[in-house]
């Protein structure tokens, strides 16, 4: 038999929204309010759940700053009954910190500010935070609670700091982005902490997408005996209960006492529900591709409502990518809400729009074919008098970029007319080599496959074929191809996928040198060649549209690199 509770803890995993104080407030309130009511004694609300992470350059604004103070006044107040530990900034002498504020009987019994600021990767705090040096001891119910803030659990001295001071529980606030294996890599980290200080952890993260990244919750605890204990699932906001008591010999013990989530709309069959109403997991064999998909699902399920769009519409063109965009745009939003347009030229292969018929048929979304053959040729004939002293290659990149910049025109068009957000469908490895035409098939307010490889793609669809037939089986097996040119096939241009996204992966994610990867076992020329086409596709990356960060270092905040530049060694 478990020891009593002496403390009961709501974990509010909750999807913000990045600037929206009020809208954010609301949602704390709420869960306060459930918290309440199901006996709490404390309710806890992840880092900048008030604010939304990342703020940015909103927190270099005074008047958002003082917005965000009134708003934690006004949750103050209704906090009354319970005590919250909300993350928020905080503006002081010192400096603006990111901090974990103590609230009881309406104001600010304590404040934490975060030590480690992280200013990697995606991160830049230091730019925004003062950091804090002194740890947080609170005491709530006879139990002398730790706080921490991200970062910090990655670090071992503020968990160390909390634990002189007396803790013997850390509560860790957190808004850690999604990228694979991150998952594993948090426990590893906190049942460190857990080791050294012997307090076990509570571990909260929010949920939910903003711009790049995405915020996939799966808070949790870990025992003093370093076993984790989930308590809020992935993905899916929600609310939970976790007892701590202490045992015989005094020591804190966790235990989980009752979850409520709030279901993701629309209710897709890769949610679904359970008996009990919880949400299901869809048998697969591939969970770590499921758990991509969904990364990407909720990547474009809160870029399109956030925003305020009504829809989505792309290119369908038969080929792997829109395929799959396809499949995640209907379980991210909805059918009805998602619209496909076929453009075919000279050099489509009639079995491309049998296949994107075929795929819009099944996934019951508005579909319709706009022949672009007319477009090119009224560019064509204008540019004549331009290129009279050039001879006219019918497949040179000239002309294939003016199929492809066509259908840009196309689909923009359309987006002004119906308010529906364009997706652009290019992968990571296309956006690595700059194998994509600026204004082209690169046009487009969010590209969901902007951080996922060539290789991943064809996992992703095989995947999602398992659950229910959405992706023509025809799509999967032949060959990639832009369809620009006579006979054109991707392996014509490019190194073979699974080679390319090798040394993409070694040489974009690792930072490896060319001679560290013709040491794995690669061709020199190959590798020279790929480095050199990520060095020169820089210019099109920079212009790219967003998309969905899933790997551990992305093109865009992970990756900063000058477009201008003599260096070319790799």
């Amino acid at each position: 038999m478990g020891p009593s509770t002496t403390l009961r803890i709501a974990l509010i995993q909750m999807n913000p929204l990045v600037g929206g104080l009020g809208y954010n407030a609301g949602l704390i309130v709420d869960a306060l309010e459930r918290a309440r009511a199901e006996g709490a004694d404390l309710a806890v609300a992840p880092e900048l759940a008030l604010t939304g992470y990342p703020p940015e350059d909103l927190l270099l604004r005074p008047r958002f700053l003082e917005d965000a103070a009134s708003e934690v006044e006004r949750i103050a107040d209704r906090a009354r009954g319970i005590d919250l530990v909300l993350g928020a900034p905080l503006a002081t002498p010192e400096g603006v910190i990111n901090a974990a504020l103590w609230l009881r009987d309406g104001a600010i019994q304590a404040r934490y500010a975060k030590q480690a600021l992280p200013n990697y990767s995606v991160f830049d705090e230091r730019r925004y935070f003062h950091p804090g040096s002194e740890p947080c001891v609170i005491d709530v119910c006879g139990m002398r609670i730790g706080l921490t803030v991200c970062e910090d659990i990655w670090q071992p001295e503020p968990a160390a700091m909390a634990a002189s001071a007396g803790a013997e529980l850390i509560l860790n606030l957190n808004a850690s982005p999604y990228h694979r294996n991150k998952p594993a890599q948090r426990e590893t980290a906190v049942r460190a902490r857990v080791a050294e200080t012997g307090c076990p952890v509570v571990y909260l993260n929010m949920v939910g997408g903003q711009d790049e990244l995405v915020f996939d919750g799966r808070s949790f605890v870990v025992g003093r005996d370093g076993g984790v204990q989930p308590v809020l699932p992935a993905w899916i906001s929600g609310l939970a209960f976790v007892g701590a008591g202490r045992d015989v010999d005094g020591n804190v013990q966790l235990h989980e006492e009752g979850v409520q989530l709030e279901h993701p709309e629309p209710d897709s069959l890769l949610w679904g529900d359970d008996e009990d109403g919880a949400a299901a997991e869809p048998v697969v064999t591939d969970p770590e591709a499921l758990d991509m998909y969904r990364a990407l699902m909720v990547g474009i399920r809160d870029y399109v409502r956030k925003n305020g769009f009504n829809g989505v519409l792309f290119g369908l063109s038969g080929g792997i990518d829109s395929s799959l965009t396809a499949a995640l745009a209907v379980d991210a939003l909805g059918a009805e809400v998602v619209e496909a347009v076929m453009m075919p030229y000279r050099y489509t292969a009639s079995m491309s729009i049998e296949d994107a018929r075929q795929q819009a048929a099944w996934l019951g979304i508005d579909y319709r074919e706009l022949a672009i053959e007319p477009m090119v040729e009224a560019f064509r004939l204008g540019l004549l008098e331009s290129f009279a002293d050039q001879s006219r290659n019918p497949g040179d990149v000239t002309e294939q970029n003016l199929q492809s910049r066509c259908r840009g025109v196309v689909l923009m068009a359309l987006s002004n007319r119906t308010g529906r957000l364009v997706l652009a469908t290019g992968n990571k490895s296309e956006m690595a080599v700059g194998y994509a035409t600026l204004y082209g098939d690169m046009a487009g307010g969010f590209a969901p496959l902007r951080d996922v490889t060539k290789q991943w793609v064809y996992r992703l669809a095989r995947m999602r074929n398992r659950i229910s037939r959405v992706i023509p089986e025809r799509v999967i097996t032949r060959p990639p191809s832009a369809e620009l040119a006579p006979d054109q096939e991707d392996a014509h241009t490019l190194p073979p996928y699974p080679v390319l996204d090798e040394i993409l992966e070694a040489f974009v994610e690792q930072e490896a040198s060319v001679d560290d990867i013709v040491a794995r076992g690669f061709d020199r020329g190959t590798v020279e060649r790929v480095a050199r086409m990520v060095f020169l596709a820089e210019f099109k990356r920079r212009q790219a549209a967003p998309g969905v960060r899933v790997s551990p270092r992305a093109f865009g905040r992970d990756r900063r690199y000058p477009i201008t530049s003599g260096y070319r060694a790799g």
